[in-house]
């Protein structure tokens, strides 16, 4: 076997590699287990959880089968659990119902406080515990609504069976420990991941080949909530991956042409503990290779590493402590942009394999599909995100900062029972900030398919000299686009483009079935391959579009693919831009996101109206649609902010 990690130095080993070519797709097995579900949901993470929570609460039998052990993505596997929220709306707690009762459940859980006194949010948590929290909530909504759950944990989406415009079953792989292997959680995902993917038992795993199927009525809904739209690959409907081309509606975009190499960069976060005294720790055989990428981005950071310790500081062993105050027992979550970021750009090194390299890989074949991934990119953020606490501990160079000083009171937590829940001290899946976004159906407006795109909610003020720069037609299309009122007035040259800065509120969808507010905020790819290269640079431009947003929404026709009438997306596959999925990604958006997806499947089995019949014939208003909108709405489901109105430009105090 090939070695990955070699002694940590700190009271433990890292397993040994098992070679990429040990498991390999072979002939499929024959079927172990049917399962019946009026709803599939694909994907256990804060949006598949929001939306099979809907859909018990409706009373439907829903199926959801999830990668890790864990429910919650954000919350507890992905180990990103300080809930990123914006100051106005946390204040008037304006979150879908099932979201306020989580975050309200972990405060109540913590005698009313912030468990981990954290200072990037007022909920940081440890991740079992949101696990935990999610599980009690699908059984109490199980039982409320009258619904049934199946859950299937540690399993996977092997194919999808297609007639027509239905998707008709779905086979999957459900693994657990072989006879006298280590237990789940032992090795990164990188890898077991080929592993999970493969049909026959190999020396890790025993697998379960589950084949999911409609009721006796024929009629079901699948829900794709997975991290990197795993449906939306399998069943090859139209989307895009990383930067789009730049035009009037994503006027920010650093690129010319789409360009699918190039998604956010993702995070494989770790949990520390403050200790006492200094503790020992031996740099990992890769270290070097990493050395040169890290930075803590500001002097004052660097200055004073307590504050990024305690940025996301997740247990804290005094309650209420300050964001300065360090004290031992303290248990901090480590996210950090050029720190555990990891961010590759380019063909060589991409992580989420594009179409056509999904298609030359074979991963598109029947019983093709390995998860999508590119297993060396999973691999080199793993080695990112250990290399990172080294660095933090002991490292004495700064990427771009003057000064680092070594933090040598920590202890990189590990095993079953620590925080991230792994032998390896990784969180059990990488934080995705980016995924395979669906092209909508064409709609007015949208005759190429529909997205939510730049200019939909972004504060920028696209009067300035670099968007007139653009060309005076895009110029001029961007300034009718965030016109509103106004619009004609810019059409017929009575005023002039240039005085047009914002529309001074988000887009408003007559099809709106959810809300959010978050900037639109970066984590760009890198220009040279691999991303840990010394003196590698994120990409030029990227970060233009970055900025404050208005409230805005989640439209239904996001949801809704093309070619397939039974399948809805929801989480980070929505139909939008690169730019746009900058805002819509973190935890409460998934959540509403998730919410609608799965109530909008309990509505349509339950009157017979598909989801694209909902949305057909926008702008005219639909009544089935306003029904579903009032049905959310009375479930404490928002689909709008208060005082949403052509008429209100005045968001200024949404902070």
């Amino acid at each position: 076997m090939m070695k990955f990690f070699l002694q940590f130095g700190i009271g433990f080993s890292f397993v040994s590699l098992l070679p990429i070519g040990l498991v390999q797709a072979a002939t499929p097995r024959s079927i172990d287990q049917q399962v019946n579900c009026e709803i599939m949901v694909v994907g256990g993470g804060t949006a598949g959880v929001a939306a099979t929570y809907e859909a018990l609460r409706a009373g439907r039998t829903v199926c959801m089968t999830e990668i890790t052990d864990w429910i919650g993505g954000q919350v507890s596997a992905q180990g990103t659990s300080a809930l990123d929220e914006r100051a106005t709306q946390r204040s008037r707690l304006f979150f879908p119902r099932g979201y306020t009762d989580f975050r309200q459940r972990i405060l109540a859980q913590n005698e009313g406080k912030n468990p981990g006194a954290c200072w990037v949010s007022l909920v940081c948590f440890l991740p079992k515990e949101g696990h935990e929290t999610l599980q009690t909530m699908l059984r109490e909504a199980e039982k409320e609504g009258k619904g049934k759950l199946y859950f299937f944990p540690n399993t996977v989406a092997k194919s999808v069976a297609i007639a027509g415009s239905q998707i008709q079953s779905i086979r999957a792989i459900q693994h657990r420990p072989a006879p006298n292997s280590p237990p789940i959680n032992t090795y990164p995902l990188s890898q077991t991941i080929t592993d999970s993917y493969t049909e026959q038992d190999s020396p890790l795993f025993q697998k379960k080949i589950i084949q999911f199927v409609p009721p006796a009525s024929g009629k079901w809904y699948v829900i794709e909530a997975t991290e990197t739209g795993e449906l939306v690959a399998l069943t090859d409907v139209p989307y895009r991956l990383g930067l789009d081309a730049r035009s009037y509606r994503n006027p920010s975009s650093s690129s010319e042409t789409d360009n699918p190499y190039c998604p956010q960069g993702y995070t494989y976060t770790f949990a520390m503990e403050a200790t006492a005294t200094p503790q020992l720790v031996t740099p990992p055989d890769f270290y070097s290779r990493y050395a040169q990428s890290y930075s803590f981005n500001d002097k004052r950071y660097a200055e004073a590493p307590e504050l990024v310790f305690t940025y996301r500081r997740i247990k804290s062993s005094i309650p209420g402590a300050g964001s300065r105050s360090v004290n031992p027992g303290d248990i901090s979550m480590q996210n950090w942009n050029w720190g555990n970021d990891y961010a590759p750009g380019t063909s060589a090194d991409n992580y989420l394999l594009s179409r056509d390299q999904l298609r030359s890989t074979g991963q598109l074949d029947p019983e093709g599909w390995m998860g999508g991934f590119r297993v060396s990119g999973l691999r080199g953020g793993e080695e990112q995100a250990i290399g990172f606490f080294h660095w933090f501990h002991s490292g004495t160079t700064d990427a771009k900062q003057p000064i680092k000083k070594p933090f040598p009171n920590l202890r990189y937590l590990t095993g079953l029972n620590s925080p991230m829940g792994t032998i390896h001290g990784l969180s059990k899946y990488p934080y995705i900030r980016e995924s395979r976004r669906i092209i909508g159906r064409p709609a007015y407006g949208y005759p190429e398919g529909f997205f939510i795109d730049e200019v939909t909610a972004s504060r920028k003020d696209f009067s300035g000299e670099y968007y007139q720069n653009l060309g005076d037609r895009t110029f001029r299309n961007l300034a009718t686009s965030i016109a509103g009122l106004r619009t004609i007035d810019v059409i017929r040259d009575r005023i002039d483009p240039k005085t047009v800065k914002t529309l001074g509120r988000s887009h408003i969808y007559p099809d709106s079935v959810g809300i959010g507010h978050y900037p639109l905020d970066f984590h760009p790819c890198m220009v040279e391959s691999p991303p840990e290269k010394p003196g590698n640079q994120e990409r030029p431009g990227e970060r233009q579009g970055a900025d404050e947003t208005f409230p805005f929404q989640i439209p239904l026709r996001s949801m809704i693919p093309q070619k397939l009438d039974n399948l809805l997306i929801t989480g980070k596959s929505l139909a939008m831009s690169h730019i746009a999925a900058a805002g819509y990604r973190v935890h409460a958006i998934e959540w509403s996101a998730g919410a609608a997806a799965g109530t909008t499947a309990a509505f349509s089995l339950e009157t017979g109206v598909a989801p694209f019949q909902l949305v057909g014939n926008l702008p005219y208003a639909n009544p089935n649609l306003e029904k579903l909108q009032q049905r959310l709405n009375a479930n404490n489901n928002p689909t709008a902010f208060p005082g949403t109105s052509i008429l209100n430009t005045n968001w200024q105090n949404w902070k």
